[in-house]
């Protein structure tokens, strides 16, 4: 039986909400417990990926390796907003109207100790592509390497099998995209839309070239798990990365905003962050959550 939440391996599906909660004022920390113990026990880690953020192991008194908030990259050139929470939830259905019941049965689980931060509702965009058109995730590692990447390994109970996530939501804006000819934009990515093959002379700003993961030292491999969102006239991609540490996303959006050398990533000429968070994934163990770390008892 695998030890991780799976998923985080499994393919984008049809539909999902994203969930990001802070602990209500004024709940005492026994009413945390209990309510992240009944949490941990409807979690199956498939149609619901549970991370947790900083503040709420802090008020459960746990201290977890390798997990810390989000606070931007310094020396950056572009806006990196950090908009901490306690919870992250991932819902993952393959039909809209499952995933309508699932919110609804998950809602009054949270209530007694947590309220919505942010719902994001987002959607599996024809093959799995940005809404931009762009195949996303392309460079994802697979099988062994995805599951080598993505989680923490060692022989630590509780620690082996988790993962770290960094999300953001990016907002993009669609009149600059459409105003750029067709050439421009492949070059932003680094790649042809038409049959996404690499551009070998795209300029040093592309995002293939600002993001490649085995030009870093370490190398800086994670598992994206991004999704197109929209709400009324708004949308964009809700980034979502997992890794057995914040290393890879951390490098590879220092240099994406320009705080190593200078350039910056061609995507912020239409595209922009608006959020930013980190949560530690807890393993499982006996298709529970496993948080035998988090002082429950």
């Amino acid at each position: 039986m695998n030890l991780f939440q799976e998923g985080i391996l499994q393919a984008a599906p049809a539909h999902a909400v994203y969930l990001s909660l802070n602990i209500k004022a004024g709940t005492d920390a026994a009413s945390v417990k209990k309510v992240v113990r009944d949490l941990a026990e409807k979690t199956d880690g498939q149609n619901l990926v549970i991370g947790f953020g900083a503040s709420l192991l802090q008020v459960l008194g746990s201290e977890i390796a390798g997990m810390k908030e989000f606070h931007g990259i310094e020396g950056s050139r572009m806006r990196l907003p950090a908009t901490p929470a306690a919870l992250w939830c991932w819902l993952r259905q393959h039909e809209r109207g499952d995933l309508v019941r699932q919110l609804h049965q998950l809602m009054p689980v949270l209530a007694p100790a947590f309220e919505l931060q942010q719902q994001v509702d987002a959607f599996k965009y024809k093959e799995g592509r940005d809404l931009s058109g762009y195949e996303d995730g392309t460079e994802n590692p697979h099988d062994d390497a995805a599951i080598a990447a993505a989680f923490v390994v060692g022989d630590t109970p509780g620690l082996t099998g988790s993962s770290f996530v960094a999300i953001q939501q990016w907002l993009h804006k669609f009149d600059r995209f459409d105003a750029m000819a067709t050439a421009d934009q492949d070059n932003a990515v680094g790649r042809r839309r038409s049959d996404n093959e690499e551009l070998e002379d795209a300029p040093e700003s592309a995002h293939v070239k600002r993001t490649a993961q085995e030009d870093f030292t370490p190398e800086a491999f994670m598992l994206r798990r991004s999704m197109p969102w929209s709400a009324l006239d708004k949308a964009g991609l809700y980034f979502v990365a997992f890794a057995n540490s914040f290393y890879p996303f951390e490098v590879q959006l220092k240099r994406m905003s320009g705080a190593e050398d200078g350039v910056t990533d061609a995507l912020f000429q239409f595209t922009m962050p608006q959020t930013g968070s980190y949560f530690w994934c807890p393993p499982m163990q006996g298709g529970k959550l496993d948080v035998r770390l988090l002082n429950l008892v």
